[in-house]
């Protein structure tokens, strides 16, 4: 039962508020002890765990190296650079953004993009300036649908791509969920069927987005658009 000392001092440090990585390490180090570890023991466990688990601390330098990339005028550019290109419209862009998602999630590069590395610094402010392009004045709330947009196209591409996969969770759980009942299927078959289902949501969510451009067109004030 001494072993459980760690649960006690877990809750007491989060009652007084105490720093919580410092209360969980002070409960680690106390279970260590209880259980019969040396010091030596439960430092290298520490290090084991956080040496098993460090791509978690990748986060901790993408995030600083795109908001560098921002303060030096990342959307800025990304916003110059669609301007530039001829026949991008909001619909063309965030329909081919939309492809490659699908197509990377598809391969199972589901880290590649994503709404902090991607959507955010690039592809929200490109489809603003393909809108603005088309001779729409956006204001504050239509910028805030384009970004919405942007988002959704990312979690579309993602979640109806990943499918494909063959080593993605989802389908490994279905197949172990069915396995369970006597139903032997291989993974390439839940791959092949959610191709389909891949290509329908691409037809759907891209008559949302050209809905979504005609829509901006059509605003009070607005261009006729390309």
């Amino acid at each position: 039962m001494l072993v459980l000392i760690g649960i006690l001092i877990i809750i007491a440090g989060f009652l007084l508020r105490f720093n919580p990585l410092l209360v969980i390490m002070a409960s680690a180090l106390a279970t260590g002890l209880a259980a019969g570890l040396d010091v030596t023991a439960i430092i290298a466990a520490f290090g084991k765990a956080f040496n098993d688990t460090r791509y978690v601390s990748i986060v901790w330098i993408v995030l600083p190296v795109i908001g560098l990339l921002e303060a030096y005028g990342l959307q800025q550019h990304a916003r110059s650079l669609i301007g530039r290109i001829k026949g991008a419209t909001l619909a063309r862009l965030l329909a081919s953004y939309l492809l490659l998602r699908q197509a990377m999630s598809a391969v199972g590069l589901t880290s590649v993009a994503g709404h902090p590395q991607t959507v955010r610094p690039l592809v929200a402010p490109m489809a603003e300036a393909a809108a603005e392009a088309q001779g729409v004045t956006l204001s504050d709330t239509q910028r805030d649908e384009i970004r919405a947009y942007a988002a959704a196209t990312d979690n579309v591409g993602l979640f109806f791509g990943e499918d494909i996969f063959l080593a993605i969770g989802s389908i490994l759980l279905m197949k172990g969920l069915l396995e369970g009942y006597g139903y032997v299927i291989e993974p390439l078959h839940f791959s092949v069927w959610a191709i389909p289902t891949a290509i329908a949501a691409f037809l759907i969510h891209g008559v949302r987005l050209r809905l979504l451009e005609k829509r901006m067109l059509r605003a009070p004030g607005q261009g006729t658009g390309a």
